[in-house]
């Protein structure tokens, strides 16, 4: 994977940090158990974690950006998963955002696969294990 692609997928990345930050912190505005509400904060909180990691990696010179260039990065859009919305009902954007946290999960698990370098492979792995507690 090129380093221009993995940019493009990295904003990608971000936009959908951003959308599921926002939909937990409307969330856990809504809901009266006080256990839910600071369920839904926490994950809005490292939905925001998220974001600043991937802007502060995206800031970097793309020479400092290490991915197998030999290996591509492949994404299945062919069911597009709506976007999250504060006004849907509970449960239909519990399922959305489920499946948004497994899409995320695999998008990292790809870049840490694709990366040639170990660091950046383990945070990689780290983001996508923090994917999977919130699925």
């Amino acid at each position: 994977m090129k380093p221009d692609e993995a940019r493009k997928i990295i904003t990608v990345a971000i936009e959908g940090e951003i959308e599921a930050y926002s939909y937990y912190t409307s969330i856990s505005g809504r809901v009266k158990d006080p256990l839910l509400k600071k369920l839904f904060r926490e994950i809005a909180g490292e939905e925001k974690a998220h974001r600043v990691f991937l802007e502060e990696f995206l800031s970097r010179d793309i020479k400092d950006m290490h991915f197998d260039v030999g290996k591509k990065y492949f994404f299945d859009s062919s069911v597009p998963t709506p976007p999250l919305s504060p006004d849907m009902k509970p449960v239909e954007g519990l399922v959305i955002a489920i499946k948004k946290e497994l899409e995320a999960m695999q998008m990292y698990t790809q870049l840490a696969e694709l990366s040639s370098d170990h660091e950046q492979q383990h945070l990689f792995q780290q983001l996508a294990a923090m994917e999977k507690t919130h699925k």
